[in-house]
């Protein structure tokens, strides 16, 4: 059985909330998409990733950006 990352929608939400959001589901989850559409979420959440030695990726999304994080 594959584990499937889990999904994360913070579009509509200002920084710092769409780093907060994926830091609090990455308790629980190893992997999560997190959708946001913040013009700062992209520099918040790699700052995230990086300061928990996690892996990060922007992905392709309708309505705004997509990560990938890993725990």
């Amino acid at each position: 059985m594959e584990n499937k990352p889990v999904l994360v929608d913070a579009r509509g939400m200002r920084c710092p909330w769409p780093a907060l959001r994926a830091a609090r589901q990455l308790r629980q989850s190893s992997e999560i998409v997190i959708l946001a559409d913040d013009p700062a979420a992209p520099a918040e959440l790699k700052s995230l990733a990086q300061q928990n030695g996690w892996t990060f990726a922007e992905k392709a999304a309708d309505g705004g950006a997509a990560f990938l994080i890993r725990r």
